[in-house]
């Protein structure tokens, strides 16, 4: 078994999830991530951002992905590397363009919640990127890159 950070790319912690539609579920999409993070030996802060981040996608694809429709599912895909997590959401839903959700941050739309779930991945990851499914549904793409054992994070918000 790994010990906390003594992996070597070729074996990173690694977890695969596929769950129903229902909000419930994303207790168990975090419960994932921070027993992923805490073998991996990952710190309390990326542990808050990563959960963070995963709580938003998943709170996305089961609401505006699939419609809080428990017959279609989530699948999660995480992958914690000692310099990096990876993280994949993908819903069973019809897609949406991300340029289309409003900039939160925009004055005429600062008391609008469309578009805050989207920002916080964006500012608690180091690289968010959305994908269409083979299906035609959106697959969330979530990276952080982990600072090495013993250093601090800088450049936190």
């Amino acid at each position: 078994m790994n010990t906390p950070r003594d992996m070597t790319p070729s074996r990173p912690f690694e977890a695969f999830l596929v769950l129903a539609s229902r909000f419930r579920n994303i207790e168990v999409a975090e419960r994932a991530i921070v027993d992923l993070g805490a073998a991996a030996g990952l710190t309390s802060d990326d542990e808050y951002w990563l959960v963070t981040a995963l709580r938003e996608a998943v709170a996305n694809a089961m609401r505006h992905g699939n419609h809080e429709d428990p017959a279609l599912k989530v699948t999660i895909d995480c992958s914690i590397s000692p310099h990096r997590v990876a993280i994949a959401v993908a819903d069973d839903g019809d897609g949406f363009d991300p340029a289309s959700i409003p900039d939160p941050t925009d004055a005429a739309n600062l008391l609008r919640p469309c578009g805050r779930g989207i920002f916080y991945m964006r500012k608690f990851m180091t690289r968010v990127q959305f994908d269409r499914t083979a299906t035609g549904g959106t697959l969330v793409l979530l990276e952080r890159d982990l600072q090495p054992p013993g250093r601090r994070p800088t450049d936190e918000i």
